[in-house]
């Protein structure tokens, strides 16, 4: 039986043993050291978070199957994977690599990748004091561009369970603006993915289907031809446009607490507003939740800095997430926006308080508000 609707949700790969991580942080470092850590920042601040299986290895494929059979349980369809490779190669990869298709049961789930092509900041725990360390640049040029999506290829394309979007293979990036920087120029740019799609055809896989997350669509400093985001994407051949998670499009004004009801509603509008924007399909986001005050120095003062000395949701309880899902499925019955799936933020962003993945408090609520509203 085919689902109206699929549920796509993000996967933040911090929580297994990288290599980078241990030399800016030390042997055996994952986030969930910055979990164990989180205090209250005010009165009534629900921290610490507990995990309620435990401060899990996700490169593990045993404890990573645990993952897989929660979601594929409570409706979840897809994982897309936030996924980074720098111009000297990977980082974080184990979490897909070893762990997902590591896993026997990867075959429950399909997936996906989202180039988290952003730079990678000294953050894990931010101070008060900025600006802060960049760790690894977000752009990258023709020659990694090329080693990168030649893995893509070799490694995940193949797999009968990647996901596909009316048969194509789904690919996201997260700051298209810093594709370009890096590639050179928007000419250089669309002669570096139109290579990419023909080597995608030339493996046998067929076509690709290029989707650029809305935060990062913006016309860079100079550009004298290009005036809007559509005549942007359009030039570059993208395929569709995503929201990664509300507070890309909505600011949080109340400090510290600004109650998730509101933001919400607002967010449902920005659904409709973003389909009317943008000339290509529109792949809308509901958000579990948000605090990144676990990111933050524990130690330093919490004042209203910019992230993640911000403001967070407060009331995002499953039953306020279960009606953001219930007016999804309304928004997509509308059948307006050019896709039959939408995507959540987030499995796993424990640190940013936006998590699916259950906790002492909650157990698996917020899994089972999604099977009530988009499971069979």
């Amino acid at each position: 039986m085919t689902k109206p609707y699929e549920v796509a949700v993000y996967y933040f790969p911090n929580y297994h043993v990288d290599k980078r991580n241990e030399a800016w942080h030390g042997e055996g470092w994952t986030e969930w050291e910055l979990v164990k850590r989180a205090t209250p920042r005010f009165e009534g601040h629900d921290l610490p978070k507990e995990p309620l299986w435990g401060y899990t290895d996700e490169a593990n494929p045993a404890e990573m199957a645990q993952k897989i059979d929660a979601a594929a349980d409570h409706g979840v369809d897809t994982f897309i994977f936030d996924w980074y490779w720098y111009e000297d190669g990977p980082y974080l990869e184990r979490a897909l690599e070893e762990g997902f298709l590591g896993a026997a049961n990867n075959e429950r789930l399909r997936f996906a990748l989202m180039w988290a092509n952003h730079d990678w900041i000294d953050i894990h725990p931010a101070p008060r004091n900025k600006p802060y360390n960049t760790l690894a640049q977000g752009t990258v040029s023709r020659e990694a561009f090329a080693r990168a999506t030649d893995h893509m290829i070799a490694a995940y394309f193949r797999r009968p369970n990647y996901w596909r979007i009316d048969g194509k293979l789904y690919f996201s990036v997260y700051e298209l603006m810093s594709l370009v920087k890096g590639l050179g120029g928007i000419e250089e740019t669309r002669e570096a993915l139109d290579d990419f799609r023909q080597r995608v055809r030339a493996a046998g896989l067929g076509e690709l289907h290029i989707n650029a997350v809305v935060w990062g669509v913006q016309i860079l400093p100079g550009e004298q031809r290009i005036t809007n985001g559509n005549e942007l994407l359009a030039v570059l051949g993208v395929d569709s446009v995503s929201s990664y998670v509300w507070i890309h499009h909505r600011e949080l004004p109340v400090f510290p607490e600004t109650p998730y009801a509101d933001i919400a509603l607002q967010s449902a509008e920005d659904w409709e507003t973003f389909t009317h924007q943008y000339e290509l399909p529109y792949l809308p986001n509901v958000t579990m939740g948000w605090d990144s005050s676990p990111r933050t120095v524990q130690s330093d003062r919490f004042d209203n800095l910019g992230y993640p000395f911000m403001s967070m949701l407060s009331g995002n309880t499953p039953e306020q997430f279960r009606l953001s899902l219930e007016r999804m499925k309304q928004f997509l019955e509308r059948d307006s926006n050019g896709f039959r799936a939408f995507t959540v933020n987030a499995w796993n962003e424990w640190t940013e308080g936006s998590y699916l993945e259950p906790d002492t408090k909650n157990g698996l609520a917020y899994l089972e508000a999604i099977k009530r509203v988009f499971g069979t």
